[in-house]
């Protein structure tokens, strides 16, 4: 059962709430130390058997260049053939994170992280890359629990792709890691790409 989630009432999210720096996680291609985007976090469903999952596996939003998504008010994400555009509440002006500055290697997995936030909500998001089969899901473990985000990707199968989730901040118990583990995986079921934190 795939549901937006809003508010997750109750849940920890540590992004760092008060004031809401800017923490972000790099793959290990990504030698810049820098990671993207947003997207809206939707509760991870239950296992499906390997079968139904084949049969009926989602497979990332193709979207035109510079076609802006909302993640949330204020919230939004476009690609580019360079790279991934985004702008949140606090960044109304856009912030880029390139694909072609030589800081990522396509040709081998990866996934970058990126948590960003106001008093409301942290906008997680990030590039996957380099995999091999058709992105699917992304699954993220954070302190909130288990969350699942959406896919962007651009026409003509580029190697690349965004996801991106929104959670509702809680108090602050003094940890920067609300995510702990990224994984994107295929319509298999396979692992596309991952990234562990701890």
């Amino acid at each position: 059962m795939k549901r937006t989630l809003k508010y997750l009432a109750g849940a920890a999210v540590t992004a760092a709430v008060a004031g809401m720096a800017t923490m972000s996680y790099a793959a290990p291609h990504d030698t810049a130390g820098r990671a993207p985007h947003s997207a809206t976090v939707t509760e991870a469903a239950p296992a499906a058997a390997p079968e139904a999952a084949t049969k009926h596996a989602p497979t990332p939003r193709v979207v035109e260049p510079g076609e802006r998504v909302t993640g949330a008010p204020g919230f939004e994400l476009w690609l580019t053939p360079e790279g991934k555009h985004w702008t949140t509440p606090d960044m109304p002006e856009g912030q880029f994170r390139s694909v072609v500055d030589g800081n990522i290697d396509l040709s081998s997995p990866g996934v970058s992280v990126q948590s960003e936030g106001t008093p409301e909500r942290v906008y997680l998001s990030g590039l996957y890359y380099g995999g091999k089969g058709t992105a699917s899901v992304v699954e993220l473990e954070t302190q909130a629990g288990p969350l699942r985000g959406e896919l962007l990707e651009l026409p003509g199968r580029p190697g690349w792709g965004v996801w991106y989730a929104v959670a509702e901040p809680v108090a602050n118990d003094g940890s920067w890691s609300f995510v702990s583990k990224v994984t994107v995986r295929t319509t298999k079921g396979k692992v596309y790409a991952s990234l562990s934190l701890r």
